[in-house]
């Protein structure tokens, strides 16, 4: 698993919850679908308010998912039910990215998630930056 601290951390960033690029296995799949078997995919980044992966599958807006996501510092999946908030086409592919916001999660599972973003962003802030190129 690869992860650290995305782009979009930028001071411009006007984003409500610090994320970090993070590419983990989750499985997904449409809250009212009882019998449909879970999908898996490969998480984007992950944030306190959500988490951002590709798919092969159109999934339209607002659809509510159940989302289990592997991370590196929780010895179980994170469990959450989750709202599609955006989704657009990944260019010269057959692939989706998906953000989805958590609606339903428990406390110890946010809690997971915040330890492991701010571990990351700290990391991130305290690693050296390279030399610029002459």
């Amino acid at each position: 698993m690869e992860n650290r601290l995305s782009d979009a951390m930028s001071p411009a960033d006007k984003r409500r919850y610090a994320r970090v690029d993070l590419n983990a296995p989750v499985q997904y799949k449409n809250l009212r679908g009882a019998t449909e078997l879970p999908a898996n995919s490969t998480t984007r980044n992950l944030c306190e308010g959500g988490v951002c992966f590709q798919t092969s599958k159109f999934i339209s807006l607002a659809c509510r998912l159940v989302v289990e996501i592997s991370i590196p510092t929780s010895a179980k999946p994170i469990k959450a039910i989750s709202k599609v908030a955006w989704i657009r086409k990944v260019p010269s592919t057959d692939l989706y990215e998906l953000g989805n916001q958590f609606l339903e999660i428990t406390k110890e599972d946010k809690s997971n998630i915040l330890k492991f973003v701010n571990q990351n962003v700290t990391q991130a802030a305290q690693s050296p930056t390279p030399p610029a190129a002459l």
